[in-house]
């Protein structure tokens, strides 16, 4: 493949991910029209009810659509939903090639897009830039796979291992360009989700702040025993993202009736010997269409994620700086008593932010086939 078809794709990527957390239950999906090796046209897809990506790019370009090249994230769909089919548009604009960088895993589409632009006479070339493409659909296409969020774990430490000193002081580990990184990914995803000790210690707001504005993603507070007030700054900040409580179906009415009266909706599951469901709570988050979450929450919530095996992703920020003693460390609960069962993390990626160390990478679930 060309060097300047590969661009053309990253360009579409780049659109697409202006629709990061706002286009769910849709994925995020960019395209970009090319003509006589130039962009005549481009798009992406803001949101769910919305024109798609390709639609954006054939108004765009108008009659030079006629013997393009179309360059989208995505496989075009083929089935009529909240908008029609983006194959028929594309046919009747008389696009002469398509490249497609992923397969759509939706079962409605899975290939029949492809196949229907191929009898229509479009050459349609796939998997350019397929690992990049399918990146950015990860967490639709776990949530089409099993009903559940993707999961991003987020959390700082320092050299030695430590997410807070012995005193639980943890602000700030990480440096001002870190945690203006993590407003970026607030910016992107549909939900963020913490435990009662992250809201007790910190009193976290859960917003985004960023100096060229941004939206609020759902804040989502997990909190099995009610130990948070409903005074606290995440269930009572004005925001146009709503609260979410996740907490235990033991807990009767009266007693749930302060977080009510907050404007909080209360989502209960069942508990188990880790506490709650977490499971069960996932699944009620991707009922809400929420396809992407950062989990925020902490070395407890963390480690029970991790043992549940519900983190998908880790970003972890490595300091400069060294606590000593004992202080917190980045999972809590019980560890794995050998090496040979620690979670596994492949597709590293390493790059410096400032004065921090990012490290990435996608938690090696051996019997998933999502």
């Amino acid at each position: 493949m060309t060097i300047q078809a590969k661009q053309f794709m990253q360009k579409a990527i780049t659109l697409a991910q202006r629709g990061l957390g706002r286009t769910a239950p849709n994925p995020p999906v960019g395209a970009v029209l090319v003509r006589d090796g130039k962009v005549v046209g481009e798009g992406f897809h803001p949101a769910a009810g919305q024109p798609h990506a390709e639609i954006f790019a054939l108004r765009e370009s108008g009659d030079q659509s006629r013997g393009a090249d179309l360059y989208v994230t995505l496989e075009p769909c083929c089935h009529h939903g909240r908008t029609g089919p983006c194959t028929e548009v594309l046919i009747d604009a008389g696009v002469n090639r398509v490249f497609v960088g992923a397969q759509d895993p939706n079962p409605r589409v899975a290939g029949k897009g492809i196949e229907r632009l191929r009898e229509a006479g479009i050459e349609v070339v796939c998997d350019l830039l397929k690992t990049e493409c399918q990146e950015l659909i990860a967490p639709f296409r776990k949530h089409m796979a099993t009903g559940l969020p993707y999961v991003v774990f987020k959390a700082a430490m320092t050299l030695d291992g430590q997410t807070a000193a012995a005193s639980g002081d943890s602000q700030w580990i990480s440096c001002a360009a870190s945690r203006e990184l993590v407003h970026q990914l607030r910016n992107q995803v549909d939900g963020i989700m913490v435990g009662s000790g992250t809201v007790k210690t910190d009193n976290p707001r859960l917003t985004t702040r960023l100096d060229k504005g941004g939206r609020d993603a759902v804040r989502i507070v997990l909190d099995g025993q009610l130990a948070t007030s409903s005074k606290a700054q995440v269930y009572t900040q004005s925001s146009d993202a709503k609260v979410l409580l996740v907490t235990s179906s033991e807990h009767t009415e009266l007693a749930l009736q302060p977080y009510a009266d907050a404007g909080v909706e209360i989502i209960q599951v069942t508990r188990n010997a880790d506490g709650l469901d977490l499971a069960g709570a996932l699944a009620e988050l991707g009922k809400r269409s929420l396809q992407y979450l950062l989990l925020e929450g902490g070395s407890v919530l963390g480690g029970a994620m991790m043992r549940a095996g519900l983190v998908d992703r880790v970003m972890i920020f490595v300091a400069p700086k060294l606590l000593g003693g004992v202080g917190r460390s980045l999972l809590a609960g019980d560890g794995v008593a050998t090496i040979s069962e620690a979670f596994s993390l492949i597709n590293l990626r390493a790059r410096q932010v400032d004065t921090d160390i990012l490290i990435e990478g996608e938690v090696h679930h051996v019997h998933r086939t999502d």
